[in-house]
Order: C-alpha cells, then sequence, then structure tokens
C-alpha cells in the first residue's frame, strides 16, 4: 500500500492566471533556470497565495511553457499558476512586476476560466505551436541576406548539426520554417553601437518558425542559412522572439495565445 504524507491536503487550486512576460536587456543571457529561481522568489516577495502539490515534496503549481535560449531576448514568454486564494490579476501583476530584477518584465496576468464540466481544460503549451523570431545581423548586407534566404526556401531540407542533452544531432532546418524574409534594418546599423550607425550595413531577418521535435532555433535556420548561401555575419546576430502562439499555416502568423481566455478572439 502506497504512503501518504501526515496531515490535511493542501487546498484546492481556486483561480488559474497566465502570465505574459519579456525578458530583455542583459537579462537575456540568464538560463531558463535562473529565471524559475526569480520568479519564484517574486512569488514568495509578494506573498503569493499558490496552491501547492500533494505529496512528500510539495511544490507550488508553476507551469513553464516554450521558454527561449539563453542568450536570446524575447517579448513573448509564458507560464501559468494555481492560486489557493483568488487575487486581482492586476494588482498581482505589478507586484509580481516590482519584485522581478529590471528587464525581467510582467506583462499581462489573465485569468484562465474552468472549462465546462466534464472537458478537458486545454493547457496553454497546446496553444504554443509557432514562434515569431527577429535575428539582426550587424555588419551583413541586406542582399547577401536575402539571397541566402532565396536559397535556403528553395530547397526541401536543409540539414544541421547541433548538440543537444542527448549528445550532437543532426536534423532538418528547412521543414519547421514556414516564413522566412530578410530586409534591412529600419534604424540604419546596430543601434548598440556608439560609432555611426549609418556607416555599418545591417540585415533583419523575421522568421516564423513551427515548434516541433527537436526543437529548431533561430541558430539552427542560421546554420542552415550558412550553409546553403554562405551566410557567415561577422557579429554576434541579436535574436528576439516577438511572438509565440496558434500557427496559421495557411497565412503564415501567429496569433496571441491568451486570446481565448480574455474573449477577445475574433475581434
Amino acid at each position: 500500500m502506497a504512503r501518504t504524507p501526515d496531515g490535511p491536503p493542501p487546498p484546492p487550486t481556486v483561480q488559474r492566471l497566465r502570465v505574459h512576460y519579456a525578458k530583455r536587456g542583459r537579462l537575456r543571457f540568464s538560463s531558463h533556470r535562473d529565471f524559475q529561481r526569480a520568479f519564484e522568489r517574486a512569488l514568495r516577495r509578494s506573498a503569493v497565495p499558490m496552491a501547492y502539490s500533494a505529496g512528500f515534496s510539495p511544490h507550488p503549481k508553476v507551469s513553464y511553457a516554450g521558454a527561449a535560449p539563453t542568450g536570446v531576448a524575447s517579448e513573448a514568454e509564458y507560464l501559468e499558476i494555481g492560486l489557493a486564494q483568488r487575487c486581482d490579476p492586476e494588482r498581482l501583476r505589478a507586484a509580481l512586476d516590482a519584485s522581478l530584477p529590471d528587464d525581467l518584465d510582467v506583462l499581462e496576468l489573465v485569468e484562465v476560466a474552468p472549462p465546462p464540466p466534464n472537458v478537458k481544460a486545454e493547457s496553454l503549451s497546446d496553444r504554443l505551436e509557432a514562434s515569431v523570431w527577429e535575428v539582426r545581423l550587424a555588419g551583413t548586407e541586406p542582399a547577401a541576406a536575402a539571397a541566402a534566404v532565396a536559397a535556403f526556401l528553395a530547397v526541401d531540407r536543409v540539414e544541421v548539426t547541433r548538440m543537444t542533452k542527448n549528445g550532437l544531432r543532426t536534423f532538418d532546418a528547412r521543414a519547421a520554417v514556414v516564413a522566412l524574409v530578410a530586409g534591412p534594418d529600419p534604424r540604419g546599423g546596430d543601434a548598440m553601437d556608439a560609432v555611426d550607425v549609418m556607416s555599418q550595413p545591417c540585415a533583419i531577418l523575421r522568421l516564423v518558425v513551427r515548434h516541433v521535435t527537436p526543437a529548431v532555433r533561430p541558430d539552427d535556420v542560421l546554420a542552415g542559412l550558412a550553409s546553403i548561401g554562405d551566410l557567415a555575419p561577422p557579429s554576434t546576430p541579436a535574436v528576439t522572439r516577438l511572438a509565440q502562439g496558434p500557427l496559421d499555416e495557411s497565412a503564415g502568423t501567429v496569433s496571441d495565445p491568451l486570446a481565448p481566455d480574455r474573449g477577445d478572439v475574433g475581434t
């Protein structure tokens, strides 16, 4: 017979909230584990009435979804928390945002309505079908980037190799790319440099990538562009996730994953 912990069970979850946050500036170099520690510390500092799992090692009900790689900025990160007491989402958003380090910004909290009887609740992860990425290539001529993109899109398969937690793995980086375009930087160069930004070329890649296993990341696409189109940026690309959510395959667009929770679908 299985053992159970002594004492009463933990209070039930009475409210589920989905959190939209951004990872900016120097905090783009924080790992997902670093963010987890910072966020759970912010929960304690803000005295959030978290619901906890049962068992001998109860833990707060926090579900992380689709975290961006280390070194990548993002305007579209998401997680879900379960509370043992109801809270005002906007007040809680402000409290959590104030408790997190600068450049980790809580943008929105949305309450999740309970599903109808006998209907399984849709998970947040199920809605995160694709991501929109922006890649800034300082020192790269837009025409060179456009030529590499055309070569990449003209083939059916582009194999790249990357070290994963299961060892070195070779996989196709082309099939997951729904859309990919290249153009000039509207800011006229690398805006982070102290030198004359107008004197340096800069190309911008905008790509929509389907979430697959193994995950295809922007650096995998860049590796494919190097092998197929000889694209070799002279400096480290600056990568930002602009959006992630449901994918419209026909239009090649990604929509807001929290829209159904707000009730603004189709508006």
